[in-house]
């Protein structure tokens, strides 16, 4: 197990089943972060940006040599090209980033002319180095610009051959361009005397007036009317919850977290179920900035706007999981008693999980438990229906969802959160899709709650 410092995952730990899959996430966070508490400072301009996040390329060579092996961080996978120029690859950060160095680890068909550009649209680029005179290997690039999507474009080939890439990788200190009016002004946060400022914001659309936005911490309660910040201590393993109207109101929601001395770890959470809209963005010390959550346009809505967006959005199996319990949550597919034992859909996964040789209750691949508990890799792609695909498109989000059984509860959360990336089971966080943020130095963290 890694410490903090080089993040693990929110996973529940091997072997070991959980009545609330989000326990498991706390427990390894308390388990993974001991180490964290003093870590290494993380250079501002040396951030890994592209690793994990969504790749496209012009072509492939065939399927055994898809885009995103390109960002998977696995120098034994690799994307190559059809054997003809130009070809490109390129890779979506997600949001407008700094960027100021671009590595390419090529494999033995490499490209002599090439150039790496940046776009915010992927549509209009803008060049940020280019060269005649290729060398393959592994070549590492300065280069000063900004773009949410970076590109190699490749217009003459060193071999017959294509071009192919070990790896694709583009750092800068990941920091965003600045945010929205949805995030607020943000300078007249108070310097932290503990580990970092937390403040929270109302975003229930005037549903709700800030004394009847409460959060609650360790013992402390407050709506944002009396006290809108907390300068939160270290600590082991815990969860900042908040409620709308009252304190003991059964709208309610909550992020989960481990804060060291120097370091901040947590993400916002669908695992258990959607009570809350929430979003939360992390600043610190050396520039880093981003944000996690649901997105802009799923705040903006009315609730029961976004209940009914579910509804419509999911296959007929998953309705009832926004029905329930409504209008107070939506519920994860294996907290719903027809997808358990002797419900109506307690079969839904069993051919399919059987056909890759797993005997498991569906809703122990929702989740993650059972036998499933020290699999992360089969339990992500049974959820994500690409368990019968190679291991490079396992890590492919454009493959994932495509085809019945499938989390369509986690989809949508996925399809609703900024930079599609949520915590919609508990390995969720394979392949890089959760909404989990760790870095060193955290300066002040916004919690946006919405209605």
């Amino acid at each position: 197990m890694q410490s903090c410092a080089s993040p693990t995952p929110l996973r529940p730990p091997a072997g070991r089943a959980r009545s609330r899959a989000a326990l498991g996430l706390v427990i390894v966070l308390l388990a993974a972060c001991f180490a964290a508490l003093t870590p290494t400072p993380a250079r501002a301009a040396d951030n890994l940006l592209s690793q994990g996040r969504p790749a496209t390329a012009s072509s492939t060579e065939n399927g055994s040599f898809p885009a995103s092996a390109a960002v998977d961080g696995n120098t034994g996978t690799r994307w190559s090209s059809a054997f003809a120029d130009p070809q490109w690859l390129q890779v979506d950060l997600g949001s407008v980033q700094q960027i100021t160095r671009v590595t390419l680890n090529w494999e033995a068909a490499y490209g002599k002319s090439f150039q790496i550009q940046t776009s915010t649209d992927a549509s209009t680029w803008t060049t940020v180095y280019s060269t005649t005179t290729g060398t393959g290997g592994t070549q590492n690039l300065t280069v000063s610009g900004s773009g949410r999507y970076v590109r190699l474009y490749g217009t003459v080939r060193a071999t017959p051959y294509g071009y192919s890439l070990w790896e694709f990788q583009v750092y800068g200190p990941g920091s965003t361009t600045p945010p929205d009016s949805f995030w607020g002004s943000t300078s007249d946060i108070p310097a932290a005397n503990n580990a970092v400022e937390v403040k929270i914001l109302n975003r229930t659309n005037g549903k709700y007036p800030d004394s009847q936005v409460y959060w609650s911490f360790n013992g402390q309660t407050h709506s944002i009317a009396e006290q809108p910040y907390l300068d939160m201590p270290a600590n082991s393993a815990g969860r900042m919850y908040f409620y709308l109207g009252s304190p003991t109101s059964a709208y309610y929601d909550f992020i989960e977290f481990t804060v060291g001395n120097n370091v901040f770890n947590g993400n916002t959470t669908r695992v258990d179920a959607f009570g809350l809209k929430i979003a939360m963005r992390l600043h610190t010390k050396d520039g880093y900035d981003a944000e996690v959550g649901e997105n802009r346009a799923t705040f903006a809505e009315d609730r029961a706007t976004t209940f009914q967006r579910f509804v419509n959005a999911v296959p007929n199996e998953f309705k009832v999981l926004a029905q329930t319990q409504a209008p107070y949550r939506i519920i994860a597919p294996g907290s719903d008693p027809s997808f358990r034992s002797g419900g109506a859909n307690a079969g839904y996964f069993t051919s399919y999980a059987q056909s890759v040789g797993v005997s498991a209750a569906t809703s122990d691949i929702f989740g993650c438990a059972g036998s499933l508990a020290s699999n992360p890799t089969m339990c992500a792609a049974l959820n994500r229906h690409v368990a019968t695909l190679s291991s490079s498109q396992q890590s492919d989000p454009s493959q994932f969802y495509k085809a019945a059984p499938a989390n369509y509860y986690a989809k949508f959360w996925h399809d609703n959160a900024i930079n599609n990336l949520a915590y919609g089971f508990p390995y969720d966080d394979v392949a890089g899709q959760s909404s989990f943020i760790s870095h060193a130095n955290p300066q002040w963290l916004l919690v946006a709650v919405g209605w």
